[in-house]
């Protein structure tokens, strides 16, 4: 007899056990962290005398443009946007040389120039519209090469992939009218972020003096363009509008290294060089 309630007891906790693990919570599966922005776009333009090779619609968010220059003469990306529903035949007419910019015309920036047949990158965050692509550099000729034919239209559309910015590892602030960096400048690689906090558009072309050459030289010989330039150019931004960023890559050596602004002056019409608006700064 005593093997029954032996049995029944077994039964009482059985039961006991099924009605406990029924009563549990159903376990979950721990939700996966949200996947990280991917990096910008990269755009690959190349550039030549006198006409881009480059997608004639992009995606908005951050872009990196590598900017590739088969030359011979040296080339930038200049990018303006169009607001207010402008169209690139509003911008022909349009004299940059005299006077600002009207309020519709905003500098986005773009890498600026490479040696001849190096490639320079510079990184914006592009918002949807309108803009123009365009050289503005000088030919020996004294006629801009955007006069020449060195201009492109670039619609960009709305995106829904998330991007994010690179991470710079120095910052470059532009002022009315000079350059000041966050901290000085190294051999080797850099992300360098560039703001603009003045009240004008500027630039900053970056270039490697060769022995004995100093910084004035090049505003000389933009405007004659005789003989090989006194500096190696590595890039640097094209014109940055109030209150825009760009971030450039660059990698030096050590030396001795040229900035430049040769945007005109929203008073007097001069290059901001003439403003002072040029460094020379030693790199070790």
């Amino acid at each position: 007899m005593a093997a029954r309630p032996l049995r029944l007891a077994s039964s009482i906790l059985l039961a006991l056990s099924v009605a406990c693990a029924k009563s549990e919570p159903p376990k979950t599966e721990a939700a996966a962290p949200p996947a990280p922005p991917a990096g910008p776009n990269v755009v690959e333009v190349v550039a030549t005398d006198f006409a881009y090779s480059m997608p004639d619609t992009l995606p908005a968010g951050p872009t990196t443009f590598h900017l590739v220059n088969q030359g011979p003469a040296i080339h930038q990306i200049q990018l303006i946007w169009l607001g207010e529903g402008k169209t690139m035949a509003d911008f022909a007419k349009v004299n940059l040389d005299k006077g600002p910019p009207p309020s519709w015309i905003v500098f986005v920036g773009g890498p600026n120039s490479p040696v001849p047949g190096k490639s320079s990158d510079g990184t914006v965050d592009l918002t949807p519209g309108s803009y123009v692509v365009l050289c503005g550099i000088p030919a020996p000729d004294g006629v801009p090469h955007v006069a020449k034919g060195m201009i492109h239209g670039l619609t960009v559309v709305p995106s829904d992939v998330k991007r994010a910015m690179p991470e710079p590892d120095i910052t470059l602030t532009l002022s009315d009218y000079s350059f000041t960096f966050s901290k000085p400048l190294t051999a080797g690689k850099h992300l360098i972020k560039v703001e603009n906090r003045a009240q004008q558009p500027h630039e900053v072309f970056i270039g490697l003096l060769p022995p004995g050459k100093k910084v004035a030289d090049l505003p000389v010989w933009v405007f004659k363009q005789q003989g090989p330039p006194p500096v190696m150019p590595l890039g640097g931004t094209t014109m940055i509008g109030p209150g825009g960023t760009n971030i450039v890559s660059v990698e030096l050596t050590p030396g001795e290294y040229g900035l430049w602004c040769f945007f005109p002056d929203a008073k007097d019409g001069k290059p901001h060089f003439a403003h002072g608006m040029m460094q020379q700064i030693t790199v070790q």
